[in-house]
């Protein structure tokens, strides 16, 4: 079963854009569970452009009381940049799963994977002093084979594939977007061979996600700015059962 994680960055944005808490992100979090999705995904950037550090531990104060009066597992996944700042709030917030994600100053939203000739080394670091506070790892990374091929070397749990090419394709039309899976598909086979976990994450939707959920290995994708875009138009519960029907989670 693909796994359902909803990134709430959205939420925070709208409410810092006026101040205040409105949105409420703790009580949309709370629909958005009740509408049936397993996890939620937090992008704490440096400029607290959207979730601020509060938020963090506001989120995970709310999801262990909401495990222990649901008696669920819903994951909390904190995506971010290899740094000293990042690194300390993952060990303080204890998330389940940390995202590793490269960043380039001044970027709109996360729009490339690490190059592993280059980034590795630091990436090890960082990877293994996650690991040893018992928290999940995964590191964004592109199809390109070669750089995946030093995936295993830096120790991550799990890769996190880039799905912007996919999504950008498949708006263009169905076929293209079929064509661009293929390299996906090729890359989640190779990483299956290596015994690394997948997912995925970056403008997947209900008009591309039933192609996609068929990657070979895949566990969670992580969706918000087309889940949010969505909600505007029927809800935000029924955004996220519909986005559930096309992982084939809910029929």
């Amino acid at each position: 079963m693909v796994h359902l994680s909803v990134n709430v960055n959205k939420i925070a944005t709208l409410r810092n854009s006026r101040g205040g808490n409105h949105p409420d992100l703790i009580y949309l979090s709370k629909l958005i569970l009740e509408a049936g999705a397993h996890g939620i995904t937090v992008h704490p950037r440096e400029d607290e452009r959207h979730i601020k550090k509060k938020d963090v531990f506001d989120l995970r104060e709310f999801l262990t009381l909401y495990n222990q009066n649901k008696k669920k597992k819903i994951e909390y996944n904190m995506e971010g940049e290899p740094s000293p700042r990042f690194l300390d709030l993952v060990l303080e917030a204890k998330p389940d799963q940390a995202t590793l994600v490269p960043v380039t100053p001044g970027e709109i939203t996360s729009d490339h994977g690490f190059d592993l000739k280059k980034d590795s080394s630091e990436l090890k670091t960082y990877i293994r002093k996650i690991q040893n506070a018992g928290i999940r790892v995964s590191i964004f990374m592109e199809t390109d084979l070669e750089n995946l091929k030093l995936v295993k070397d830096t120790g991550t749990d799990r890769v996190e594939f880039y799905t912007g090419p996919y999504a950008h394709a498949f708006d263009q039309s169905p076929e293209e977007g079929k064509s661009i899976f293929g390299s996906f598909q090729k890359a989640a086979e190779f990483l299956q061979s290596q015994k690394i976990g997948i997912n995925a994450g970056h403008d997947l939707d209900h008009f591309n996600l039933p192609l996609f959920s068929q990657l070979p290995g895949l566990e969670e994708v992580s969706i918000g700015h087309r889940l949010m875009s969505y909600a505007l138009e029927i809800g935000l519960g029924a955004a996220v059962k519909e986005y559930l029907k096309a992982t084939g989670t809910q029929r």
